[in-house]
């Protein structure tokens, strides 16, 4: 995570996330940094417009939270669903246990 808020504060100070600038960054952090893991971010952004990723982002996480937001009484419908198959399912496994040892 602090590799891609690294390009983001790159991005948002006007600078441009190369290697040495990622490093320079997640040192100054005090994260011990993983050449792999600056290499692969660095090359997944190349050719990324990041303030188009971003505004996208936005859309679909407000887009996706008011659905969620309704469907909060179904879910607790749903885990008391669950609870009551699981406790089923252990009714029927204790049972067959029983009938392995007799």
């Amino acid at each position: 995570m602090e590799y891609v808020y690294s390009a983001m504060l790159l991005h948002k100070a006007g600078k441009e996330v190369t290697e040495d600038a990622v490093k320079a960054i997640l040192k100054a952090a005090g994260v011990a940094v993983e050449e792999t893991r600056v290499k692969a971010l660095v090359a997944a952004l190349q050719g990324v417009n990041i303030e188009e990723a971003i505004k996208k982002a936005s859309v679909v996480t407000a887009v996706a939270a008011a659905p969620a937001a309704a469907a909060v009484p179904a879910e607790a419908k749903k885990e008391e669903k669950s609870k009551e198959t699981d406790k089923k399912a252990e009714e029927a496994a204790a049972a067959g246990l029983g009938a392995l040892f007799g």
